[in-house]
């Protein structure tokens, strides 16, 4: 399911998000998770509109959005997603968001204070807010933002029985999400953050039941962290026309080489948001970064554009979210996405990835 638009072929470049049944959108997609934290509303409007100039039409967001999450700025993201919308044709937009998962943390997106869990009330709350929020009257792409149940999430290694806890059955959340899709408040569904076996329960429940059937999933993958999606999830979603929304596909920032031989770079998200980025701040990440860098340099290329050009590369993935602080930023990782790796470029990736599979998840 998603294969990836033809390497090279630019970010506006069309790609197909989950088979025949799915829909059309730019091979790059806009994530907004800064929008409200690290930028004002003036500087989200300007980078959403050089990316629409570029052929962007694929716009990522979520409710619990700008990162870190906080109660004070708790959907600021959408609302200044919402502003630019207004002066935007919607009809050309492809917008995406997402529900969260469970959080007990995160209460304050819920309009009674109670935990966020994937049931069908918050699902329903969750969308007729963003929906307010955005200023339209449909998303096109919904998705769940991560499991309700427990899986093992942002760098945990492996999974743990005794973590496991009563969860939301599969069938009531994808009942919640048929009514949306039959209220016509939402085109398309997917997952994110999700596993094989989550995968498979809910394409299995949609096709026994008649319910909708997720689209795509939006899991981390990277130079730095892709074995985890290619050794099972990719057979799985590929069977099923699930398409890979690559998030990260610079590793939180750290392939565009901003921080190698240094301990943190002023205003950038690992110096902001200590913890949050911890996967990518061991020496086998920067190790890594570093023998990628040189490839990159060999093959007359810069490590942005090595690592997003790989990424939209992979037969598995259908569209590579990129976030951007400015338009600097913004018009560097575009202009990766009509590059086009050679063999032997790609052959010295893979020797990197033999000898360090996944070093952001060590």
């Amino acid at each position: 399911g998603g294969a990836g638009a033809a390497a090279g072929a630019g970010a506006g470049a069309r790609v197909r998000v989950g088979g025949a049944g799915g829909f059309e959108a730019s091979a790059c997609c806009l994530g907004t998770m800064t929008f409200g934290q690290q930028n004002s509303e003036a500087e989200a409007h300007q980078i959403l509109s050089a990316a629409f100039e570029r052929g962007v039409d694929f716009i990522d967001t979520a409710e619990m959005y700008p990162v870190p999450a906080k109660r004070e700025t708790a959907g600021s993201t959408d609302r200044y997603v919402g502003s630019w919308l207004k002066s935007q044709p919607r009809d050309q937009v492809k917008l995406a968001t997402k529900v969260a998962g469970a959080s007990e943390g995160l209460s304050y997106l819920r309009r009674d204070g109670r935990a966020c869990r994937l049931d069908a009330q918050s699902i329903q709350e969750s969308v007729e807010d963003s929906l307010t929020r955005l200023g339209t009257d449909h998303i096109d792409l919904l998705q769940l933002h991560w499991p309700d149940r427990y899986v093992p999430l942002f760098g945990q290694a492996r999974y743990e029985p005794d973590q496991e806890r009563d969860a939301v059955p599969f069938e009531e959340q994808l009942q919640a999400l048929h009514k949306l899709v039959q209220e016509g408040k939402v085109l398309h569904i997917g997952v994110s953050n999700e596993t094989s076996y989550g995968v498979s329960e809910f394409v299995k429940l949609a096709d026994a039941s008649g319910l909708p059937r997720i689209r795509s999933i939006q899991n981390v993958y990277s130079l730095v962290c892709r074995v985890r999606y290619e050794t099972d999830l990719a057979e799985m979603c590929r069977q099923h026309d699930v398409s890979l929304l690559a998030y990260s596909p610079l590793g939180g920032g750290i392939l565009t080489g901003k921080y190698i031989g240094k301990e943190s770079v002023e205003g950038a998200r690992l110096s902001l948001f200590d913890g949050y980025m911890s996967r990518y701040k061991g020496s086998a990440c920067s190790q890594a970064v570093e023998e990628y860098a040189r490839v990159a340099q060999r093959h007359g290329l810069s490590l942005t554009e090595l690592s997003l050009a790989w990424c939209q590369s992979q037969w598995c993935v259908a569209s590579s979210i990129i976030g951007a602080t400015s338009l600097a930023q913004l018009e560097e990782n575009l202009d990766a996405f009509d590059v086009s790796l050679s063999p032997e470029c790609v052959a010295d990736v893979e020797a990197i990835h033999k000898a360090q599979p996944d070093p952001a998840m060590l």
